[in-house]
């Protein structure tokens, strides 16, 4: 399906493990992850909420049960990319955006790219160069265009 980020969408969770996520419901004042769309990924984090443990990574939600997949862990409170076994207690469930997959833009002269995975076609925009940070990787079947007039530069 797509890939969608949303503003404000959180809610609740009761000891996940290491497997998919049951969420509980929005919490107060936000929107639940049905915005996402059922068969959708997003980028999420799962945190305690005593905050000593905590994940981001890409997860994909699910209408039917209300779940969120942990389908490609980026990082963790552990300094590895492993599922955090949370075994017990409430933990918040937010969609983030990565600072691993960071896409900002520099002035109005360039856009960033922060060792991410480009999935789909992309094409730098007239009159604005490319610079990218860290490691870029274009999955198969994607392709990057930069404009005869513009530049790529990777770092």
């Amino acid at each position: 399906m797509a890939f969608v980020v949303k503003d404000r969408v959180k809610e609740t969770c009761s000891s996940p493990g290491t497997g998919t996520v049951t969420l509980l419901g929005a919490a107060t004042g936000f929107a639940s992850f049905a915005v996402i769309g059922d068969g959708n990924s997003t980028y999420y984090c799962i945190a305690d909420q005593s905050g000593a443990n905590w994940e981001v990574g890409i997860g994909t939600y699910t209408a039917s049960g209300t779940t969120l997949s942990r389908d490609t862990i980026l990082s963790n409170s552990a300094g590895t990319t492993s599922a955090i076994n949370f075994a017990s207690g409430n933990q918040d469930v937010f969609v983030t955006y990565p600072a691993e997959r960071s896409y900002f833009g520099v002035g109005n002269q360039s856009i960033a790219i922060n060792n991410t995975t480009i999935t789909g076609d992309t094409t730098i925009p007239t009159a604005t160069n490319g610079l990218s940070v860290g490691t870029i990787t274009v999955q198969t079947g994607a392709s990057v265009v930069v404009p005869a007039s513009q530049k790529w530069v990777v770092l």
